[in-house]
């Protein structure tokens, strides 16, 4: 089975922000529907942003819970997508089933114990005599 490394995941969840950015213009979604893409997207980018992985910008959310984070956004995309079918038609629920679909295939290939984030610290190297080189 192919699986997804914490860098690889971190380009996926930015380009999935940039793909939430400009969905509901490809998509011609409605009003509700864009209004909650656009603020999915916003999520989406902090949740990516505050993870401790590659391209964490303030790391301090762990791989592991982001992973927690999708799993269950998945499932509640799935209910979502009824709602606002309710509200806004057909395609916005089509649209968010399959979002909830590529979120969870995500989420299932993804190796969430793949984070490299230790920083090393370099180290110092010193003259026979104890001074500094």
């Amino acid at each position: 089975m192919i699986m997804i490394n914490s860098k690889l995941h971190g380009i996926i969840d930015y380009l999935v922000v940039i793909f939430l950015l400009v969905a509901p213009s490809i998509f011609h979604l409605q009003n509700t529907t864009a209004l909650i893409t656009y603020i999915l997207a916003g999520i989406h980018f902090t949740l990516t942003i505050c993870t401790n992985f590659e391209y964490g910008l303030v790391r301090f959310i762990p791989f592991k819970i982001h992973g927690y984070v999708e799993l269950a956004v998945s499932i509640a995309l799935v209910g979502l997508a009824f709602y606002l079918g309710g509200i806004d038609g057909d395609s916005s629920r089509n649209f968010y089933i399959g979002f909830a679909i590529a979120v969870f295939v995500v989420w299932a290939l993804t190796d969430y114990k793949s984070s490299h984030t230790k920083q090393e610290i370099p180290e110092i190297e010193s003259n026979s005599n104890g001074s500094m080189l």
